[in-house]
């Protein structure tokens, strides 16, 4: 499973111009699930997210924890972070999840965020989405399991 997060200060998603989730200050989450993916992963990911200190206090940029500055989260699932690119000129997307097992892990990840006291948002599995942010920083983190 990979997780691509950004810190923003805020961010929203679209699907057929309608808002279909929105955050204010926190982390927009594009999460790929993998075919050897399993709940296991989505476990560890979510404590990493949620314990990481990527907010700024002061003059430290990376001293707050998302549960130690009250953040908000926004998911959107995001099977092209398993493309492969490293032949021809398009990528492959042999090592991504099926659908039914992606929604399945997608679900349980926004549901175990749910469980931590966190507002989560998330867009449309599936949906062709459009995603808006501020970049906070830029700070931009990739994580795996």
């Amino acid at each position: 499973m990979k997780i691509l997060l950004q810190r923003v200060t805020s961010a929203s998603v679209e699907v057929e111009s309608k808002v279909v989730g929105q955050i204010g200050s926190g982390l927009l989450v594009f999460l790929g699930v993998g075919k050897e993916d399993f709940e296991a992963e989505v476990d560890f990911l979510v404590e990493k997210l949620i314990n990481m200190r990527v907010f700024p206090v002061e003059d430290k940029h990376f001293d707050k924890s998302l549960l130690e500055v009250d953040g908000e989260v926004l998911v959107i699932s995001q099977f092209t972070l398993y493309g492969n690119c490293e032949k021809g000129r398009r990528p492959d997307f042999f090592a991504s999840a099926g659908p039914e097992k992606a929604e399945e892990l997608y679900n349980k990840f926004i549901e175990k965020l749910k469980t931590k006291n966190i507002k989560v948002e998330s867009g449309e599995f599936g949906a062709y989405m459009q995603v808006k942010l501020v970049n906070d920083g830029p700070s931009t983190f990739l994580l795996e399991k």
